[in-house]
């Protein structure tokens, strides 16, 4: 388990993930996650966020919690296959668990690029990193596979034929339809060589509708609005690819690992899937 201890702002260096033009005062995705996630790298704005969404949403920090130990399994699995390199797309704030770390845990050659949006996540980012030659961060909008695929540093991870591994968790929630979810991934798994896997996981209202409407109204205002899809809506984002067992289900249930939870009561709010690239 990854000592989040070590994740928590150093005071002498709390300004160097903050840009300047960062509006501290609304809530961010990326910092109200990592709130409830058990980080340190948010503001009062999130932290209020996160307040009103566990009012109306009790559990949802072990909603969080799930989403994050799928990432961890995900990456796990896909370093048993043989995968060593990874692109994390909308990473967020790495401060609870990172795929880097994760992966080189089964191979320590493992290379990760990092892609997100959001200054904060970008900044802080690349000052953890910072010295580390086989990652890289890239400040780019995921709904934008043209730009996306074309940085130097997602070339040259893709630039070979062997496989990747494609992070797509908790993400495409942020994504409207009319910017075509299915679509996107299609975009960004016709890039990958043969043998590639995806692992993908969004946030559904299947279980809770009123309790995620709140949360949907929680964060309208803030640069992240939420878009909750249905067990059928999700489903089209796997398109293309072969579904590794058990399929999309609770995030809680793809394989977890012995005693980590009971299949009687998993959480639930977020379905997860890991699928391998069809050719």
């Amino acid at each position: 388990m990854t000592d989040t201890s070590a994740w928590l702002p150093d005071q002498t260096t709390t300004g160097a993930w903050v840009p300047d033009e960062t509006d501290t005062t609304r809530p961010s995705a990326a910092r109200v996650y990592d709130f409830l996630l058990g980080g340190g790298h948010n503001f009062a704005a999130d932290r209020a966020a996160a307040a009103r969404i566990e009012q109306v949403l009790p559990n949802a920090r072990r909603v969080a919690r799930s989403n994050r130990a799928f990432l961890r399994r995900a990456v796990r699995y896909m370093a048993s296959q043989g995968i060593t390199r990874f692109l994390d797309l909308g990473s967020g704030i790495p401060t609870v668990g990172n795929v880097h770390e994760i992966a080189r845990d089964a191979n320590p050659d493992s290379r990760v690029v990092y892609v997100d949006f959001e200054s904060v996540a970008v900044a802080h980012s690349r000052l953890l990193l910072d010295g580390d030659e086989r990652t890289a961060v890239v400040e780019a909008d995921l709904t934008d596979p043209d730009t996306v695929l074309a940085d130097e540093d997602v070339r040259a991870l893709l630039d070979t034929d062997e496989p990747v591994g494609l992070l797509l968790v908790a993400v495409f929630h942020f994504v409207p339809d009319h910017k075509d979810p299915a679509g996107l991934v299609h975009k960004y798994l016709s890039a990958l060589p043969a043998g590639s896997l995806a692992a993908i996981s969004h946030l559904t209202a299947d279980h809770d509708p009123e309790g995620m409407a709140e949360v949907a109204e929680t964060m309208a205002t803030s640069p992240n609005p939420m878009f909750f899809r249905p067990l059928g809506q999700i489903t089209p984002l796997f398109a293309g690819l072969d579904l590794v067992e058990p399929g999309l289900v609770d995030a809680d249930l793809w394989r977890p690992e012995p005693g980590s939870t009971d299949p009687e009561d998993p959480a639930r709010g977020v379905y997860a899937g890991v699928g391998r690239v069809r050719r």
